[in-house]
């Protein structure tokens, strides 16, 4: 992994490179990678350079987590990765409090992550859904109680309204808090609708953006074909996958065509070009790569090495356009030049 791609994780001294390895695959061979396998995983991406490592308490029923404390005690990588993992879902059925965003929940999550994960911290402790329930201010005293206890260094949000974090950040910086770094959401090239307020609002709060998914559950990899009724293809979106068939829809097939033509054009595979055109959009910090081979993890590290040129960057971008949706025509271009009397006049942000 190329030195000089590692950048700080929004506006903090967390230091994280270009590709975040994430681990939901760890332990579930059904549909992921067996234990062996996701040893060799972890250990060509540690080699390759790699130092940010992805994992919830949920993935795996916990399995995920122990698998990666092992692999980091054995190798004595501890100071070397930024280590990451996450609470929220519910781990006791029947039981309200043993899930959600409260102080509650996030102690006893963490306890149990720490126990797994066999060390005393973690660098950066995500907040996987917003709950709908809990005030932000409860998580950010929380959250930055753990902080000042020295039980976490850093913290970010995944999944969460862009207001959310927005409110989050704003109030951690009103009162000298600890606040949250980072947004962890679903972007990729069909799936740009983070674009609307989120991007915007982390690069005004200075939060570093980690996608998930980057390649839609492997669509724009070209695992699948389009058929009469549906997509034929060994894959997540034919099998379990919280995305059902959900990508199989008239707008992604048009962009995987786009797609499949830059990469010809390129001579690279359609993954890495898909990559490439995320790793290049303003707000990105780091992709977080799910790999159940070692191939497909040796060719999703290999998009380092891709730079799109503007022409294909262009093309990628306009097939995947989001729709035009209220309120946002109004900030446009013909819009903007008839308040400012037929001038146009750009942001300074």
């Amino acid at each position: 992994m190329n030195p000089t791609a590692f950048r700080p994780l929004g506006h903090s001294g967390l230091i994280v490179g270009p590709l975040c390895l994430g681990t939901m695959t760890f332990g579930t061979p059904r549909w992921g990678s067996s234990d062996d396998i996701s040893r060799a995983i972890f250990d060509d991406y540690v080699e390759a350079g790699g130092n940010f490592i992805d994992t919830a308490d949920v993935y795996a029923g916990g399995r995920s987590e122990e698998l990666v404390g092992a692999y980091i005690a054995e190798r004595s990588l501890r100071d070397r990765l930024v280590l990451s993992t996450k609470f929220t879902f519910n781990s006791s059925a029947g039981n309200p409090n043993a899930g959600g965003n409260g102080r509650k929940n996030i102690q006893r999550a963490l306890e149990g992550s720490l126990r797994r994960l066999r060390v005393d911290s973690v660098d950066l402790y995500w907040l996987h859904a917003w709950d709908t329930v809990t005030p932000v201010e409860e998580v950010l005293q929380s959250l930055g109680e753990l902080v000042r206890a020295g039980k976490l260094r850093y913290f970010g949000f995944s999944n969460v309204p862009a207001w959310y974090a927005a409110k989050a950040a704003t109030l951690a910086r009103a009162h000298a808090l600890p606040g949250p770094i980072a947004l962890q959401l679903e972007y990729s090239l069909t799936e740009r609708s983070i674009e609307r307020e989120h991007v915007p609002a982390a690069r005004e709060c200075g939060l570093g953006i980690t996608p998930w998914s980057p390649l839609a559950a492997g669509f724009l990899a070209g695992k699948y074909q389009r058929e009469p009724q549906g997509a034929s293809g060994e894959g997540r979106l034919t099998g379990p996958s919280p995305f059902g068939n959900s990508k199989f829809t008239e707008h992604n097939w048009r962009v995987l065509d786009v797609l499949r033509g830059v990469a010809g054009e390129v001579g690279r595979p359609m993954a890495q070009v898909a990559l490439a055109w995320a790793l290049a959009k303003p707000g990105v910090s780091s992709l977080i790569l799910g790999a159940s081979r070692r191939e497909q993890l040796q060719d999703n590290l290999a998009s380092l090495s891709l730079r799109l040129s503007q022409e294909h960057l262009r093309a990628l971008d306009e097939v995947s356009a989001l729709a035009p949706a209220a309120p946002y025509p109004i900030f446009e271009a013909a819009v903007n030049r008839s308040i400012f009397g037929g001038m146009t006049v750009q942001g300074g942000v």
